[in-house]
């Protein structure tokens, strides 16, 4: 059995309650694939990938999904064959689209137990973290890795704790009223300054990130068995 090691310290209800569940993972970059790889590997037997992007060279140094084979084809089709080849059994359900306001709604017509929130697109995320407070649906949100270099300094926290992340300032500032929880992974690391408006990655900090957002939420899931 695939899962041979993993029963070694999870009963059989913890199993089935992992397998049960349904993750959404939306954005399949350094950060997404990793957490997407994660709760795959620990038998999360339904998952809905999002993401409209291909994948590209510049993916090559940072991205779990990424190869100089794949180069070009739709990163949800990448995604969904490396699941299936971990786990046969596991229900797999992609979105090829970009989330934005007209259609973010879409993604919460399905079951949906756990978000994993790790696209790029600010608004996209201030819309997901909202609607799940609205929808009592959880969700973790990855805060930003660009230009950083120390994954030691990743940590999971509550948004209103975060410092030293232009990403998380702006998501803070908008839920600064909301007295619920807002779980995030962020960095406490000052990132390096480059005069480029698109940030620099390393392949330390996005997957580390991406295995703390996916630790959080099979923890979590966990905690109800």
């Amino acid at each position: 059995m695939w899962q041979d090691r993993l029963c070694k310290i999870l009963d059989e209800k913890s199993i089935n309650k992992l397998k049960n569940s349904t993750v959404l993972i939306i954005g399949l970059g350094g950060v997404g694939g990793s957490a997407l790889e994660s709760v795959v590997r620990m038998g999360i037997g339904n998952i809905v990938v999002v993401d409209n992007d291909i994948v590209d060279i510049t993916n090559l140094n940072r991205q779990l999904l990424s190869l100089r084979s794949n180069i070009g084809i739709s990163k949800v089709e990448v995604a969904r064959e490396r699941i299936l080849d971990i786990n046969p059994d596991c229900n797999v359900t992609i979105v090829n689209k970009f989330i934005d306001a007209s259609n973010y709604k879409e993604l919460f017509k399905l079951k949906i137990d756990y978000i994993i929130d790790c696209c790029d697109t600010v608004s996209t995320k201030i819309l997901l973290i909202n609607e799940c407070l609205n929808r009592n649906i959880k969700i973790i949100s990855s805060m930003g890795t660009g230009n950083k270099f120390h994954p030691e300094l990743l940590e999971i926290t509550e948004i209103k704790k975060t410092s030293y992340d232009p990403l998380a300032k702006v998501i803070r500032n908008k839920f600064k009223n909301e007295k619920r929880k807002i779980m995030v992974v962020s960095s406490t690391e000052k990132g390096k300054n480059i005069k480029d408006r698109t940030p620099g990655s390393t392949s330390l900090v996005p997957p580390c990130a991406g295995v703390m957002c996916a630790s959080y939420v099979v923890n979590d899931i966990l905690k109800e068995v």
